[in-house]
């Protein structure tokens, strides 16, 4: 077979891949779509930019933007962690000294 026979065959199993892989790591097809900034994230749009992956390489190309698209997820998944994980401190030791302050105003000895 030749790397540009495309086929429907061809077309049938990369959609059930794709919908199980997204399914495996937990994203959407729409989700994939904005990845690869495309117009549209309906099914027929995003097969029509595989497409032009596979006549341009064959199914290693398709495999090797997969492979893009999941390592960007993953970097970006972890830049979101680490933004969501920083604490803002000052505003920890604010609170913290009107605590301080509230408690000093009030008399125990009573």
């Amino acid at each position: 077979m030749n790397r540009k026979d495309w086929t429907k065959e061809i077309e049938k199993e990369l959609i059930l891949l794709i919908k199980d892989w997204l399914k495996q790591i937990g994203k959407t097809q729409s989700e994939l779509c904005q990845s690869l900034d495309l117009p549209s994230a309906r099914m027929p749009t995003l097969i029509d930019f595989l497409r032009k992956d596979f006549i341009s390489g064959g199914i290693p190309q398709i495999a090797n933007r997969l492979c893009e698209i999941e390592s960007y997820w993953a970097k970006n998944k972890v830049s979101n962690l680490n933004k969501q994980t920083k604490l803002d401190t000052s505003g920890q030791l604010d609170l913290l000294d009107e605590i301080c302050e509230d408690l000093s105003k009030i008399n125990f000895k009573k």
